[in-house]
C-alpha cells in the first residue's frame, strides 16, 4: 500500500496562497488514510473467518464420519490402554458351586529401573536389596551402572514394599500398573486352579494368562470380554474342599505316605465336588517344575489325573459286575478258588497264599479272591472284557476340565491275552487314574450309566450310555456293601451313612522295570450311602505304611480306608446329608393272634 503524506507540499503551498488553513488538508489526508487501514484490517478478518470456518468444517465432519462408522459398527473391547500396551479386557473370576470366589484379580504395581535417570545407583542398589531380600547386590550395581536403559526389578510387589520404594526418591525408580491373579485361598484346591502369569507385557500394562490347571483350560472363557466379566463357576463346593484337604493330610502323615489323592463325585451328574493331591502347592507363588528326578515327587504333580496306577482289587467288582450283566453268574453262583491255577504259564495266586476254596460270587468279592475273580474273567474273554472296560471310559483320558488330565491315558496290554484278561480282572496289568476309578465306580452307583467326570456346575444328571442293567448294579453294590459291614474294608464303616466299597493294594512298579517289595499303592473306592448312592469317594496313598502294629502294615484296609472313613464323616454333614438307619430285608416274621 503506498502511503500519501499528511501535509503535501504543493497542496499546502497551494492553500496559503489562497487565504486557506493548511491544517484542514492534513486532517482529510488523515481521515482518508484512517478509512483505508479499517478496510485493510475488516478484509483480513474476514479472510481469518473464511479459513477458520473451512476448518471447522472440516473437523465436524470428521468427527461426523467417524461417529457414524462407530454407531453402524459393533462394539469391541479396547486391547490396549497405551501405545505398546498389550493387554486385553480384565480376566474373569472363578467361584465355586455356591458363589465363593476361588480365583480373582488385584491392582497391583511391578517395579522396573531406568539406569541413566538414577542419581546414586550404589545407594539405590543397597536399599533395595533390604526391601525385597531376594535380590543380589552385586547384580543390581552391575545393571544401574552399565550400559542398559531399562530393567525389570520385580514383577509384582505389594503396597507396603511400593511405599518403600517411593521413600528411596530416586528418580530411575518407577512403577508399572499390574491386574494380577490372586488366590484369595491360598493351598485349597491349588491343582485345580493350576495358576496365572504374566504373557507379552510393557511399562502401562501386561497380559495375565492361565499357565496350569482350569486356568489355562478356560484361558481364552476368562480373557473373552464378549462373556461380560461373567465367573466360571465350578463344582468345587470350597467347605468341602477344604474338609477334605485337611483329612487328607493328616491321613497322609498318619500312613507315613509319600502322596495322597482323593476324588469326591456326583455319581448322577458326574460333578466333581472336591478333588484333593498332596502335597500340594500355593498357586500364588507358584513353583518351578522340577527338571530331574520322579516327576511325581513335584508338589506340582496332580495325583487325580496324572496318577497312572495299578489299582488293585478295586477292579474286581467290574468284573463280577459284567459276568453277572452276560448271565454268566449269579451273586450266588459258587466258584472253586483252590488252586493251583495257571494262566498262559503263570501261577495265579492268593494274598499271603490264602485258599479260600469254594466261594460265592460274594463272598469272592467280600473276601477279595484273586483266583475267584480270575475264573470270571475267563468266562467273560478278553475281547468282550476289552469292550466293556472301553464302553466305561478306561481307554483314553478323562475328559476332566484341566489341562494335565490329557496326560492321564491309561497304559493298556499290548496284547490283551487270556493272562491280561485275568490279571486286569484284579486290578495288574493295566493303569489307570483314580478319576477314572471314580467315574467307573459312580456308573455302578447310579445304576448302570455311565456319567463323565466335570468341574463344572452342572443343572441336572448327565446320564450316559447303559453299560449294565439296574438289577446289575443293584446286585455290585450288595457285594460293596458286605465289603465294608464283613469283608476288607471293615474300618470304613460310617455309622448311619451306609458306605460300600472296595479296597486295592497294589505292589509299585520300579522304573527300570519289576516291582518294589515295600512299596504299594493303597487305593479305597467307595459309594454312600449303598441303598440309594449320591456320591462316590476315591482315596488312594501312595506308598502307606502303618505302624501302630509290631509289624509295618501296607495293605489299603489298614491305610486308605480309615482315611476315607474319617473323610465321609467329615463331608457327608456339608454334603447336606443327614445319618439314617440302615434299611433291612425283614424275613422270619410270622404274625399271631394273642387270644
Amino acid at each position: 500500500m503506498i502511503r500519501t503524506p499528511l501535509r503535501p507540499l504543493a497542496r499546502i503551498l497551494q492553500a496559503r496562497a489562497k487565504g486557506e488553513n493548511p491544517d484542514a488538508i492534513e486532517r482529510e489526508n488523515k481521515r482518508i488514510r484512517h478509512e483505508q487501514m479499517r478496510d485493510h484490517s475488516r478484509m483480513r478478518a474476514e479472510g481469518r473467518l473464511l479459513v477458520l470456518s473451512v476448518f471447522f468444517f472440516c473437523a465436524f465432519s470428521v468427527v461426523g464420519a467417524r461417529m457414524g462408522l462407530l454407531a453402524m459398527s459393533d462394539p469391541v473391547e479396547p486391547r490396549a490402554q497405551a501405545p505398546g500396551s498389550v493387554i486385553s479386557a480384565t480376566r474373569a473370576d472363578i467361584v465355586d458351586r455356591n458363589g465363593s470366589i476361588l480365583a480373582t484379580n488385584f491392582d497391583t504395581h511391578a517395579l522396573y529401573a531406568q539406569p541413566k535417570q538414577m542419581i546414586d545407583p550404589q545407594a539405590v542398589a543397597t536399599k533395595l536389596v533390604g526391601i525385597f531380600p531376594d535380590l543380589k547386590q552385586e547384580r543390581l550395581v552391575k545393571d544401574f551402572t552399565g550400559s542398559r536403559k531399562f530393567l525389570w526389578i520385580k514383577k509384582k510387589i505389594s503396597p507396603e514394599q511400593m511405599q518403600a520404594v517411593h521413600e528411596i526418591g530416586d528418580p530411575g525408580l518407577l512403577f508399572a500398573p499390574r491386574d494380577m491373579r490372586l488366590y484369595p485361598n491360598g493351598k485349597l484346591a491349588a491343582h485345580v486352579m493350576g495358576g496365572a502369569s504374566f504373557g507379552r507385557e510393557g511399562v502401562r500394562a501386561a497380559e495375565v494368562i492361565g499357565v496350569a490347571g482350569v486356568e489355562r483350560y478356560y484361558d481364552d472363557y476368562l480373557r473373552d470380554p464378549a462373556n461380560g466379566g461373567k465367573p466360571l463357576e465350578l463344582s468345587i463346593d470350597l467347605s468341602v474342599q477344604a474338609a477334605s484337604e485337611r483329612v487328607l493330610w493328616g491321613g497322609m502323615k498318619l500312613m507315613n505316605a509319600k502322596g495322597a489323592t482323593s476324588i469326591l463325585m456326583d455319581v448322577k451328574t458326574g460333578e466333581v465336588i472336591s478333588v484333593v493331591s498332596l502335597p500340594s502347592f500355593d498357586p500364588n507363588n507358584r513353583p518351578r517344575p522340577i527338571i530331574v528326578g520322579d516327576a511325581s515327587d513335584s508338589p506340582l504333580f496332580n495325583r487325580s489325573v496324572q496318577g497312572v496306577y495299578e489299582l488293585g482289587s478295586t477292579f474286581k467288582i467290574f468284573a463280577a459286575a459284567q459276568a453277572m450283566e452276560l448271565g454268566l453268574v449269579n451273586a450266588s453262583t459258587v466258584i472253586d478258588t483252590k488252586g493251583p491255577m495257571r494262566v498262559g504259564g503263570r501261577r495265579i495266586g492268593e494274598f499271603r497264599n490264602k485258599n479260600y476254596g469254594e466261594l460265592t460270587v460274594s463272598e469272592i468279592i467280600e473276601k477279595s479272591s484273586n483266583r475267584g475273580t480270575g475264573r470270571m474273567a475267563l468266562m467273560i474273554g478278553p475281547k468282550r472284557q476289552q469292550e466293556f472296560l472301553k464302553s466305561m471310559g478306561f481307554f483314553e483320558a478323562t475328559p476332566f476340565e484341566i489341562v494335565e488330565a490329557s496326560g492321564g491315558k491309561p497304559l493298556l496290554p499290548k496284547k490283551w491275552t487270556d493272562l491280561s484278561a485275568v490279571t486286569i480282572s484284579y486290578g495288574h496289568g493295566m493303569s489307570t487314574t483314580p478319576m477314572h476309578l471314580a467315574a467307573g465306580y459312580a456308573a455302578i452307583a447310579n445304576g448302570g450309566r455311565v456319567v463323565k467326570p466335570t468341574l463344572l456346575k452342572q443343572n441336572g444328571p448327565q446320564l450316559g450310555a447303559r453299560v449294565m442293567s439296574e438289577q446289575t448294579a443293584h446286585e455290585a453294590r450288595k457285594m460293596l456293601r458286605a465289603v465294608v459291614a464283613s469283608g476288607t474294608a471293615s474300618f470304613g464303616e460310617v455309622p448311619g451313612y451306609e458306605v460300600a466299597g472296595k479296597t486295592g493294594t497294589a505292589d509299585k512298579p520300579k522304573p527300570s522295570g519289576g516291582y518294589y517289595k515295600d512299596k504299594v499303592i493303597g487305593t479305597f473306592a467307595a459309594m454312600f450311602p449303598a441303598s440309594n448312592p449320591q456320591y462316590v469317594l476315591v482315596v488312594t496313598l501312595d506308598e502307606p505304611v502303618e505302624t501302630s502294629g509290631k509289624k509295618p502294615r501296607r495293605t489299603a484296609g489298614w491305610t486308605a480306608v480309615p482315611v476315607a472313613a474319617e473323610m465321609i464323616k467329615r463331608v457327608a454333614p456339608l454334603l447336606g446329608m443327614r445319618p439314617s438307619v440302615e434299611p433291612v430285608q425283614v424275613t422270619g416274621i410270622t404274625l399271631t393272634s394273642s387270644n
